[in-house]
Protein backbone atom coordinates (compact mmCIF):
# COMPACT_ATOMS: atom_id res chain seq x y z
CA UNK A 1 0.00 0.00 0.00
CA UNK A 2 1.38 3.38 -1.00
CA UNK A 3 0.02 6.66 0.31
CA UNK A 4 0.77 9.99 -1.32
CA UNK A 5 -0.26 13.54 -0.40
CA UNK A 6 -2.43 15.47 -2.81
CA UNK A 7 -0.53 16.10 -6.06
CA UNK A 8 -1.45 19.76 -5.90
CA UNK A 9 -0.34 20.31 -2.32
CA UNK A 10 2.46 22.77 -1.74
CA UNK A 11 5.54 21.35 -0.01
CA UNK A 12 6.22 23.06 3.28
CA UNK A 13 8.48 22.41 6.21
CA UNK A 14 9.29 25.81 7.70
CA UNK A 15 11.51 24.43 10.43
CA UNK A 16 14.24 21.97 9.53
CA UNK A 17 14.09 19.22 12.14
CA UNK A 18 17.08 17.92 14.03
CA UNK A 19 18.85 15.90 11.43
CA UNK A 20 20.23 12.36 11.61
CA UNK A 21 23.76 11.64 10.54
CA UNK A 22 22.58 9.96 7.36
CA UNK A 23 21.70 11.87 4.28
CA UNK A 24 18.11 11.08 4.82
CA UNK A 25 17.30 14.31 6.67
CA UNK A 26 20.53 15.64 5.69
CA UNK A 27 21.49 17.54 5.32
CA UNK A 28 23.40 14.50 6.23
CA UNK A 29 23.74 14.48 4.03
CA UNK A 30 23.80 15.07 -2.18
CA UNK A 31 21.34 14.88 -6.22
CA UNK A 32 19.40 12.11 -8.31
CA UNK A 33 22.34 11.16 -10.00
CA UNK A 34 22.18 9.49 -13.32
CA UNK A 35 25.09 8.75 -15.56
CA UNK A 36 26.63 11.34 -17.79
CA UNK A 37 25.38 9.29 -20.69
CA UNK A 38 21.79 9.51 -19.46
CA UNK A 39 19.91 12.17 -21.38
CA UNK A 40 16.95 14.20 -20.11
CA UNK A 41 13.59 12.62 -20.84
CA UNK A 42 12.21 13.44 -24.22
CA UNK A 43 15.27 15.44 -25.31
CA UNK A 44 17.49 12.98 -27.13
CA UNK A 45 17.25 9.92 -29.35
CA UNK A 46 17.23 9.24 -33.08
CA UNK A 47 14.75 12.02 -33.78
CA UNK A 48 16.21 14.65 -31.48
CA UNK A 49 17.54 17.90 -32.85
CA UNK A 50 21.36 18.05 -32.86
CA UNK A 51 21.31 21.14 -30.64
CA UNK A 52 19.18 19.34 -28.06
CA UNK A 53 21.47 16.30 -28.08
CA UNK A 54 24.55 18.47 -27.66
CA UNK A 55 22.92 20.34 -24.81
CA UNK A 56 21.99 17.08 -23.09
CA UNK A 57 25.58 15.88 -23.24
CA UNK A 58 26.73 18.93 -21.29
CA UNK A 59 24.54 18.04 -18.33
CA UNK A 60 26.80 16.23 -15.90
CA UNK A 61 25.01 16.94 -12.62
CA UNK A 62 22.08 15.71 -10.59
CA UNK A 63 20.69 17.15 -7.37
CA UNK A 64 18.29 16.35 -4.58
CA UNK A 65 15.31 18.59 -3.91
CA UNK A 66 14.53 18.84 -0.15
CA UNK A 67 10.82 18.62 0.65
CA UNK A 68 11.16 21.09 3.56
CA UNK A 69 12.47 23.88 1.31
CA UNK A 70 10.99 23.00 -2.03
CA UNK A 71 10.53 26.45 -3.49
CA UNK A 72 14.15 27.55 -3.02
CA UNK A 73 15.40 24.25 -4.40
CA UNK A 74 12.99 24.31 -7.33
CA UNK A 75 14.03 27.85 -8.23
CA UNK A 76 17.68 26.78 -8.18
CA UNK A 77 16.93 23.80 -10.43
CA UNK A 78 15.17 25.96 -13.00
CA UNK A 79 17.95 28.56 -12.91
CA UNK A 80 20.59 25.92 -13.62
CA UNK A 81 18.60 23.54 -15.78
CA UNK A 82 21.25 23.50 -18.50
CA UNK A 83 23.62 21.71 -16.09
CA UNK A 84 21.15 19.27 -14.52
CA UNK A 85 20.10 16.03 -16.14
CA UNK A 86 18.16 14.76 -13.10
CA UNK A 87 16.49 16.08 -9.98
CA UNK A 88 15.52 13.76 -7.14
CA UNK A 89 12.78 15.17 -4.93
CA UNK A 90 13.30 13.83 -1.41
CA UNK A 91 9.68 12.73 -1.26
CA UNK A 92 9.12 9.14 -0.07
CA UNK A 93 9.80 6.96 2.97
CA UNK A 94 9.38 3.18 3.29
CA UNK A 95 8.25 2.09 6.75
CA UNK A 96 7.25 -1.51 5.96
CA UNK A 97 7.30 -3.94 3.07
CA UNK A 98 3.92 -2.74 1.82
CA UNK A 99 4.06 0.90 2.93
CA UNK A 100 5.80 3.76 1.16
CA UNK A 101 4.51 7.13 2.31
CA UNK A 102 4.90 10.54 0.71
CA UNK A 103 6.30 13.56 2.54
CA UNK A 104 4.57 16.94 2.39
CA UNK A 105 4.11 17.92 -1.25
CA UNK A 106 5.12 14.56 -2.67
CA UNK A 107 3.96 14.09 -6.24
CA UNK A 108 3.41 17.80 -6.86
CA UNK A 109 2.67 17.89 -10.58
CA UNK A 110 3.68 21.54 -10.83
CA UNK A 111 7.22 20.58 -9.81
CA UNK A 112 7.33 17.46 -11.98
CA UNK A 113 5.98 19.23 -15.06
CA UNK A 114 8.19 22.25 -14.51
CA UNK A 115 11.34 20.13 -14.34
CA UNK A 116 10.30 18.06 -17.34
CA UNK A 117 9.68 21.28 -19.22
CA UNK A 118 13.35 22.12 -18.75
CA UNK A 119 14.45 18.71 -19.99
CA UNK A 120 15.28 17.43 -16.50
CA UNK A 121 14.45 13.88 -15.44
CA UNK A 122 12.50 13.48 -12.20
CA UNK A 123 13.67 10.48 -10.18
CA UNK A 124 12.25 10.69 -6.64
CA UNK A 125 14.17 9.39 -3.66
CA UNK A 126 12.87 6.72 -1.28
CA UNK A 127 14.44 6.35 2.18
CA UNK A 128 13.67 3.74 4.84
CA UNK A 129 12.87 3.86 8.56
CA UNK A 130 13.30 0.21 9.74
CA UNK A 131 16.63 -0.55 11.38
CA UNK A 132 19.21 -3.15 10.31
CA UNK A 133 17.57 -6.20 11.91
CA UNK A 134 14.11 -5.39 10.55
CA UNK A 135 15.49 -4.66 7.10
CA UNK A 136 17.54 -7.85 7.09
CA UNK A 137 14.33 -9.77 7.78
CA UNK A 138 12.37 -7.95 5.09
CA UNK A 139 15.11 -8.22 2.48
CA UNK A 140 15.81 -11.87 3.24
CA UNK A 141 12.18 -13.00 2.86
CA UNK A 142 11.28 -13.51 -0.83
CA UNK A 143 7.58 -12.79 -0.25
CA UNK A 144 8.23 -9.63 1.81
CA UNK A 145 10.78 -8.48 -0.73
CA UNK A 146 8.34 -9.00 -3.61
CA UNK A 147 5.71 -7.03 -1.72
CA UNK A 148 8.20 -4.22 -1.22
CA UNK A 149 9.14 -4.13 -4.89
CA UNK A 150 5.42 -3.87 -5.73
CA UNK A 151 5.05 -0.93 -3.32
CA UNK A 152 8.03 0.83 -4.89
CA UNK A 153 6.64 0.24 -8.37
CA UNK A 154 3.35 1.77 -7.23
CA UNK A 155 5.30 4.95 -6.44
CA UNK A 156 7.12 5.19 -9.75
CA UNK A 157 3.93 4.61 -11.75
CA UNK A 158 1.84 7.05 -9.70
CA UNK A 159 3.20 10.04 -11.62
CA UNK A 160 5.22 10.71 -14.77
CA UNK A 161 8.43 9.82 -12.95
CA UNK A 162 11.51 8.73 -14.87
CA UNK A 163 12.70 6.22 -12.30
CA UNK A 164 13.47 5.74 -8.61
CA UNK A 165 16.42 6.47 -6.34
CA UNK A 166 16.84 4.07 -3.41
CA UNK A 167 18.62 5.82 -0.54
CA UNK A 168 18.50 3.10 2.12
CA UNK A 169 20.95 4.08 4.84
CA UNK A 170 19.52 3.12 8.21
CA UNK A 171 19.84 -0.56 7.35
CA UNK A 172 23.62 -0.04 7.22
CA UNK A 173 23.88 1.41 10.74
CA UNK A 174 25.27 -1.65 12.50
CA UNK A 175 28.72 -2.84 13.55
CA UNK A 176 27.66 -6.50 13.61
CA UNK A 177 29.43 -8.23 10.67
CA UNK A 178 26.84 -11.02 10.46
CA UNK A 179 23.94 -8.57 10.35
CA UNK A 180 25.77 -6.41 7.83
CA UNK A 181 26.21 -9.48 5.63
CA UNK A 182 22.50 -10.31 5.79
CA UNK A 183 21.57 -6.74 4.88
CA UNK A 184 24.06 -6.70 2.01
CA UNK A 185 22.86 -10.01 0.55
CA UNK A 186 19.22 -9.06 0.88
CA UNK A 187 19.79 -5.62 -0.61
CA UNK A 188 21.52 -7.24 -3.57
CA UNK A 189 18.40 -9.28 -4.23
CA UNK A 190 16.09 -6.29 -3.76
CA UNK A 191 18.01 -4.06 -6.14
CA UNK A 192 18.32 -6.82 -8.73
CA UNK A 193 14.56 -7.38 -8.70
CA UNK A 194 13.60 -3.71 -8.52
CA UNK A 195 15.97 -2.57 -11.26
CA UNK A 196 14.70 -5.32 -13.55
CA UNK A 197 11.09 -4.22 -12.96
CA UNK A 198 11.99 -0.58 -13.56
CA UNK A 199 13.86 -1.37 -16.74
CA UNK A 200 10.92 -3.42 -18.01
CA UNK A 201 8.78 -0.27 -18.03
CA UNK A 202 11.48 2.05 -19.31
CA UNK A 203 12.41 3.59 -15.96
CA UNK A 204 15.81 4.37 -14.48
CA UNK A 205 17.21 2.63 -11.39
CA UNK A 206 19.47 4.73 -9.15
CA UNK A 207 21.06 3.46 -5.93
CA UNK A 208 22.59 5.85 -3.41
CA UNK A 209 25.37 4.49 -1.19
CA UNK A 210 27.80 5.49 1.53
CA UNK A 211 31.52 5.71 0.67
CA UNK A 212 33.17 2.28 0.77
CA UNK A 213 36.43 3.02 2.60
CA UNK A 214 38.15 2.39 5.94
CA UNK A 215 35.69 -0.37 6.83
CA UNK A 216 32.65 1.84 6.22
CA UNK A 217 29.89 1.18 3.71
CA UNK A 218 30.23 -2.61 3.89
CA UNK A 219 26.47 -3.09 3.57
CA UNK A 220 26.75 -1.95 -0.04
CA UNK A 221 28.11 -4.38 -2.61
CA UNK A 222 29.44 -1.88 -5.14
CA UNK A 223 30.27 -4.50 -7.76
CA UNK A 224 26.76 -5.96 -7.73
CA UNK A 225 25.01 -2.60 -7.55
CA UNK A 226 27.15 -1.34 -10.41
CA UNK A 227 25.84 -4.17 -12.56
CA UNK A 228 22.11 -3.92 -11.83
CA UNK A 229 21.64 -0.16 -11.39
CA UNK A 230 21.95 2.55 -14.01
CA UNK A 231 23.68 4.87 -11.56
CA UNK A 232 25.56 4.34 -8.33
CA UNK A 233 25.57 7.59 -6.40
CA UNK A 234 28.13 7.96 -3.64
CA UNK A 235 27.44 10.42 -0.83
CA UNK A 236 30.69 12.34 -0.62
CA UNK A 237 30.11 13.91 2.77
CA UNK A 238 29.77 13.43 6.54
CA UNK A 239 33.38 12.43 7.10
CA UNK A 240 32.75 14.32 10.34
CA UNK A 241 29.12 14.14 11.39
CA UNK A 242 26.81 16.01 13.72
CA UNK A 243 27.42 13.63 16.64
CA UNK A 244 31.20 13.56 16.40
CA UNK A 245 34.09 15.94 16.86
CA UNK A 246 34.34 19.10 14.73
CA UNK A 247 36.06 18.68 11.41
CA UNK A 248 35.62 18.76 7.63
CA UNK A 249 32.65 17.06 5.98
CA UNK A 250 35.00 15.62 3.38
CA UNK A 251 38.67 15.63 2.49
CA UNK A 252 40.78 15.33 -0.63
CA UNK A 253 42.52 12.17 0.58
CA UNK A 254 39.18 10.58 1.56
CA UNK A 255 37.79 11.32 -1.91
CA UNK A 256 40.90 9.86 -3.52
CA UNK A 257 40.50 6.63 -1.59
CA UNK A 258 36.77 5.99 -1.94
CA UNK A 259 36.62 7.10 -5.57
CA UNK A 260 39.71 4.99 -6.27
CA UNK A 261 37.93 1.95 -4.86
CA UNK A 262 34.70 2.68 -6.74
CA UNK A 263 36.28 2.97 -10.19
CA UNK A 264 37.93 -0.40 -9.64
CA UNK A 265 34.59 -2.22 -9.39
CA UNK A 266 31.98 0.00 -11.09
CA UNK A 267 32.00 1.40 -14.66
CA UNK A 268 32.94 5.07 -14.50
CA UNK A 269 29.94 6.04 -16.62
CA UNK A 270 27.66 4.71 -13.88
CA UNK A 271 29.31 6.60 -11.02
CA UNK A 272 28.25 9.91 -9.51
CA UNK A 273 29.76 11.53 -6.45
CA UNK A 274 27.43 13.83 -4.55
CA UNK A 275 28.99 17.01 -3.18
CA UNK A 276 27.88 18.63 0.09
CA UNK A 277 26.29 22.09 0.07
CA UNK A 278 25.90 22.25 3.83
CA UNK A 279 27.87 22.20 7.06
CA UNK A 280 27.77 21.58 10.81
CA UNK A 281 27.94 24.13 13.60
CA UNK A 282 29.48 22.50 16.68
CA UNK A 283 29.32 23.97 20.19
CA UNK A 284 32.87 23.17 21.26
CA UNK A 285 33.19 20.87 24.26
CA UNK A 286 29.46 20.47 24.81
CA UNK A 287 29.02 17.00 23.36
CA UNK A 288 25.73 18.22 21.89
CA UNK A 289 24.62 17.44 18.39
CA UNK A 290 25.94 19.97 15.89
CA UNK A 291 23.46 22.30 14.24
CA UNK A 292 22.88 21.97 10.52
CA UNK A 293 23.60 24.94 8.27
CA UNK A 294 23.38 25.19 4.51
CA UNK A 295 26.42 26.59 2.73
CA UNK A 296 24.57 29.87 2.26
CA UNK A 297 23.58 29.98 5.92
CA UNK A 298 27.12 29.24 7.06
CA UNK A 299 28.58 32.09 5.05
CA UNK A 300 25.84 34.46 6.21
CA UNK A 301 26.57 33.45 9.82
CA UNK A 302 30.28 34.04 9.34
CA UNK A 303 29.63 37.56 8.07
CA UNK A 304 27.12 38.29 10.82
CA UNK A 305 29.44 37.29 13.66
CA UNK A 306 32.46 38.90 12.03
CA UNK A 307 34.53 35.71 11.93
CA UNK A 308 37.58 35.38 9.73
CA UNK A 309 37.18 32.89 6.92
CA UNK A 310 39.74 30.09 6.98
CA UNK A 311 40.37 27.45 4.34
CA UNK A 312 41.95 24.12 5.17
CA UNK A 313 44.07 23.09 2.16
CA UNK A 314 44.47 19.53 3.42
CA UNK A 315 40.75 18.75 3.43
CA UNK A 316 39.78 21.36 0.86
CA UNK A 317 37.05 22.91 3.03
CA UNK A 318 36.28 26.31 4.59
CA UNK A 319 35.68 26.79 8.30
CA UNK A 320 35.51 29.48 10.99
CA UNK A 321 35.22 29.94 14.76
CA UNK A 322 33.19 32.36 16.84
CA UNK A 323 31.87 32.94 20.36
CA UNK A 324 28.11 33.35 20.78
CA UNK A 325 26.26 35.76 23.05
CA UNK A 326 26.29 33.20 25.88
CA UNK A 327 30.05 32.92 25.75
CA UNK A 328 30.04 29.48 24.11
CA UNK A 329 32.64 28.74 21.47
CA UNK A 330 31.53 27.42 18.09
CA UNK A 331 33.37 25.70 15.26
CA UNK A 332 31.72 25.65 11.84
CA UNK A 333 32.86 23.49 8.92
CA UNK A 334 31.04 23.58 5.59
CA UNK A 335 31.68 23.52 1.83
CA UNK A 336 31.74 26.23 -0.82
CA UNK A 337 32.62 26.57 -4.50
CA UNK A 338 36.37 26.79 -3.88
CA UNK A 339 36.39 23.60 -1.84
CA UNK A 340 34.12 21.79 -4.27
CA UNK A 341 36.43 22.70 -7.15
CA UNK A 342 39.31 21.04 -5.29
CA UNK A 343 37.24 17.89 -4.77
CA UNK A 344 36.09 17.88 -8.40
CA UNK A 345 39.74 17.78 -9.41
CA UNK A 346 40.02 14.44 -7.58
CA UNK A 347 37.07 13.09 -9.55
CA UNK A 348 38.71 14.27 -12.77
CA UNK A 349 41.92 12.41 -11.94
CA UNK A 350 39.90 9.21 -11.62
CA UNK A 351 37.92 9.85 -14.80
CA UNK A 352 34.58 10.35 -13.05
CA UNK A 353 32.40 13.00 -14.68
CA UNK A 354 29.12 12.42 -12.86
CA UNK A 355 28.34 14.66 -9.89
CA UNK A 356 25.44 15.22 -7.55
CA UNK A 357 24.48 17.82 -4.99
CA UNK A 358 22.97 17.71 -1.54
CA UNK A 359 20.97 19.82 -1.93
CA UNK A 360 19.30 22.33 -4.25
CA UNK A 361 18.88 25.71 -2.59
CA UNK A 362 21.66 25.03 -0.07
CA UNK A 363 24.60 25.77 -2.36
CA UNK A 364 27.14 28.54 -2.74
CA UNK A 365 25.90 30.36 -5.88
CA UNK A 366 29.41 30.12 -7.36
CA UNK A 367 29.29 26.32 -7.25
CA UNK A 368 27.57 26.10 -10.61
CA UNK A 369 30.57 27.70 -12.32
CA UNK A 370 32.84 25.11 -10.65
CA UNK A 371 30.62 22.32 -12.03
CA UNK A 372 31.18 23.55 -15.60
CA UNK A 373 34.33 21.51 -15.96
Amino acid sequence: MTTTPSPDSSPSCPVLPSLPVSLRCAAALAAVLLTTASAPAGRTGPGAAPADAARARTRTSSAWLPYWDTEAGYASALAHADQLHTVSPFWYTASAADTVTGEAGAGDRRIIDGLHGKGIKVVPTVTETPGPAAMAGLLGDPDERATHVDALMDVVTSRSYDGLDLDYERMAETTDPALTGKVRDGYNRLTEELCARLHAVGKTCVVTVMPRVDGDGLAFDYAHLGKVADTLRIMGYNLHDALGEPGPLSSLDWYDRFVGYAVGVVPRAKLEVALPAYGWNWTVGSGARAGHVTSREAEALRVRVGAARAFDPVSGTPHFDYTDDDGEEHEVWYQDARGSAAHLAVLDRHGVRGTGLWALGFEDPQLWAALER
